[in-house]
């Protein structure tokens, strides 16, 4: 009987043990698990460097066979404009004209005096950013040669875009991760810690927008870090 009850005693300090053991060990998870996510940002501005630019522009008439002519003449003439300025001559393609015969088109309020309106549409994609640009503030001078531009039609905008985003990523990482672990270090002396190792790093997606609706040429590339650190007494 008395052997038994040393048995059961025994087993009682051993539970008792294994369960202080295991709540310490909780413990020292616990204290091991605080952490604190922060995010780092890098932000810059850098040029185009490469331009999509359709030059659009119109005729009307009623002799068609006339109005190609014309349109073929003013092509070439567009087309040695933008090799005079520095323009590649493979940089240059040139579309079939769009022709509308107005006689067809029903819903027209107004009826045209001309029964045929042709849209001439001349694309250069260049990585020469400021040629372009440079072109695109002399398009004043074709006018006296009978070219006008059509500006407002969204089907055929410029587009200017940026390329060389593997040239800047490594530097834009550690510029964001940087950012992360100083705001992690404010956080820890803020809470009386000390920032400890890199628990998960997350990179953000890359961002490339215009940096304003008024400057398509010049963009602003953003990248954001998620970063969770472990906080140490």
């Amino acid at each position: 009987m008395q052997s038994r009850v040393k048995e059961a005693v025994v087993l009682a300090l051993a539970i008792l043990g294994l369960g202080a053991f295991i709540y310490m060990a909780m413990i020292g998870v616990k204290d091991r698990e605080r952490m604190v996510q922060v995010r780092g940002l890098a932000e810059r501005e850098v040029p185009a460097d490469y331009v999509i630019w359709p030059i659009v522009f119109q005729e009307m008439g009623n002799d068609l066979s006339m109005l190609y002519k014309t349109l073929q003449e003013k092509s070439e003439v567009l087309q040695e404009f933008l090799l005079d300025n520095g323009i590649a001559k493979e940089e240059i393609s040139v579309s079939s004209p769009d022709i509308i015969d107005t006689d067809g088109e029903i819903y027209s309020e107004r009826k045209s005096p001309y029964r045929y309106k042709a849209t001439y549409v001349v694309t250069v994609a260049t990585s020469q950013v400021d040629v372009a640009r440079g072109i695109m503030e002399k398009q004043g001078q074709l006018l006296n040669q009978g070219i006008a531009f059509v500006d407002n039609d969204y089907r055929y905008r410029k587009i200017f875009s940026f390329n060389g985003l593997n040239s800047i990523k490594p530097a834009m990482i550690e510029e964001a991760t940087r950012d992360a672990r100083a705001a992690g270090e404010k956080f820890a002396k803020d809470s009386e810690s000390k920032l400890g190792k890199i628990k998960t790093a997350t990179q953000g997606f890359f961002s490339i927008s215009d940096r304003d609706e008024n400057t398509p040429y010049i963009k602003k590339v953003r990248v954001v870090t998620n970063v969770e650190y472990y906080l140490e007494d």
